[in-house]
């Protein structure tokens, strides 16, 4: 018997090992799927862009902006979520899964990390610090320059002309991502159904602040 013949007798032998093994591998996947929730307080709030690492493979995914996520794990992984400022979490899939699919709730609670108090000093000491305070001289022309600098119109010209860093859109950013999760899922209020609104406004109109306004633009 030639080798042309052991190979051709011993390929009906792979192929049913391998399409034995795939089965077996393919029963072993599981789909998981869930949303991740904000639990620190009781409105249960989503928690987008939070992620999910499956520890055994190395590989994972993260929620969407509605805290949803899903991927493909095996039948007893190690799941960890995590995301910035929350408890990290460990999850284990069950190993006696008879389906193939696999859903949850995580909740995720807020973790406060105090750090150690740090008094910074310019100075070695106070004593030290007095002392070159009133050795300090201020001429007149820096008093000048320091009063043309604060003035309002100078500053009004500075707010109106110099447009905003990175640092200033991003905060302006966050806020409004900060407001928006305030009134996730459901309307957000409107001031004509706000009593302290409806108080400024008729405390405005007493002090006669509309009418300074009409005759200011009479004026111009």
């Amino acid at each position: 018997m030639n080798i042309k013949h052991i190979v051709f007798l011993m390929l009906p032998f792979l192929f049913i090992s391998q399409s034995m093994f795939g089965q077996t591998k393919g029963e072993n996947l599981v789909q998981f799927t869930g949303i991740i929730l904000d639990g620190t307080n009781e409105e249960l709030l989503p928690l987008p862009y939070a992620n999910v690492l499956v520890t055994d493979h190395n590989r994972g995914t993260y929620s969407d902006f509605n805290g949803f996520f899903s991927i493909v794990v095996e039948k007893g992984d190690k799941v960890e979520f995590s995301a910035i400022g929350y408890r990290t979490i460990q999850f284990q899939i069950p190993d006696t899964l008879t389906d193939n699919r696999y859903s949850m709730v995580q909740l995720m609670t807020q973790d406060t990390i105090n750090l150690p108090e740090t008094v910074v000093f310019p100075w070695p000491s106070r004593d030290h610090f007095k002392l070159e305070f009133l050795a300090m001289d201020v001429t007149t022309e820096m008093q000048d320059r320091a009063v043309k600098n604060l003035a309002n119109e100078t500053l009004r010209k500075m707010r109106s002309e110099v447009a905003a860093d990175g640092n200033e859109n991003a905060d302006f950013y966050l806020r409004q991502q900060s407001r928006n999760y305030y009134h996730i899922g459901q309307t957000p209020p409107m001031n004509i159904f706000s009593p302290l609104a409806w108080k400024q406004f008729f405390d405005a109109w007493q002090r006669g602040d509309y009418k300074k306004k009409r005759k200011e633009d009479r004026d111009y």
